[in-house]
């Protein structure tokens, strides 16, 4: 079932720690996610999180499996172009500020990772 939920990415992983740990924490948090009974109604990434939802990220096949269950995916123009990764992009939607700030505003919940 998908929720009115977002979750909200903003590094290249989850919390503050080495990148390894990050990506795995990410890699364990997206699994969960999907066994759950509750899908977000949409991913936002900005800043480093962009990098989840481009070529070489070890979480793209589950942002597949995600969008493919209806999750929409949001990543930020400028982040993406600030790291020269628009031509990378494997999932999702390249939105500006704009559409993450409207879709944090109709959010009955925001998970910032």
């Amino acid at each position: 079932m998908k929720r009115n939920y977002v979750l909200l990415f903003t590094r290249n992983g989850l919390g503050n720690a080495p990148l390894e740990l990050q990506q795995t924490l990410a890699i364990k948090y997206l699994t969960l996610t999907l066994q759950s009974a509750e899908l977000p109604a949409k991913v936002l990434f900005y800043t480093e999180g962009v990098k989840l939802a481009c070529q070489g990220s070890p979480v793209i096949d589950l942002l597949k499996e995600m969008e493919q269950k209806g999750v929409e995916f949001v990543l930020c123009s400028t982040c993406l172009d600030f790291f020269g990764l628009r031509d990378q992009v494997k999932v999702g939607i390249v939105g500006g500020m704009g559409d993450i700030l409207e879709t944090l505003q109709k959010a009955e919940k925001v998970i910032a990772l």
